[in-house]
């Protein structure tokens, strides 16, 4: 038996570490969310793809690491995700081919002749992770941190509390 309670322990202690580990990795991304809503360190963002988009490089559910690049260092032709702004007023990630730069204005313009500011160019994708987007999306949306970290650090909580309650009130036994 005490065989068994101590591999009971050590699984319940790998998995607590992999919980934990998990829930400061989703905390610090949530952290660095930008004002367009996207997860960004210091000249990387990163841009999951929600959507089916037109170009081959990119398919929806994947996670595009994002370099952030300055009006210097784009060349027409290079391929540039820019923050865009919806109707409804709600940010949105935009990508295109680069067709002109207007250093005087500090802006690029698109092949299909949609033009930005300077300000608002992401960079030049880095890194792609295929089908990660999906589940990045649901550990970052609201219902993704309450079912898999606001409940189940409840749920610990409550058994925490549980097993104080049993040891107090009927001495070093274990709690069930």
């Amino acid at each position: 038996m005490k065989v068994l309670n101590v591999i009971k322990k050590i699984v319940l202690g790998i998995l607590a570490i992999i919980f934990f580990l998990f829930v400061i990795i989703n905390t610090v991304l949530l952290l660095n969310i930008n004002k367009y809503g996207v997860t960004q360190f210091a000249d990387i963002t990163i841009i999951p793809i929600k959507n089916k988009v037109t170009s081959d490089k990119y398919q929806k559910g994947d996670i595009v690491l994002v370099e952030q690049r300055k009006l210097d260092n784009i060349s027409i032709g290079d391929e540039i995700f820019v923050y865009k702004t919806q109707k409804t007023g709600a940010p949105i990630i935009d990508f295109g081919v680069v067709g002109e730069i207007h250093l005087e204005d500090e802006a690029v313009s698109f092949e299909n002749g949609a033009t930005y500011s300077a300000d608002l160019i992401v960079g030049e994708a880095n890194k792609v992770y295929n089908d990660v987007g999906t589940i990045f999306n649901f550990f970052q949306s609201t219902w993704g941190f309450f079912f898999f970290i606001l409940l189940p650090s409840f749920l610990i909580f409550i058994y925490e509390l549980y097993a104080i309650i049993v040891e107090i009130k009927y001495g070093r036994q274990e709690a069930l």
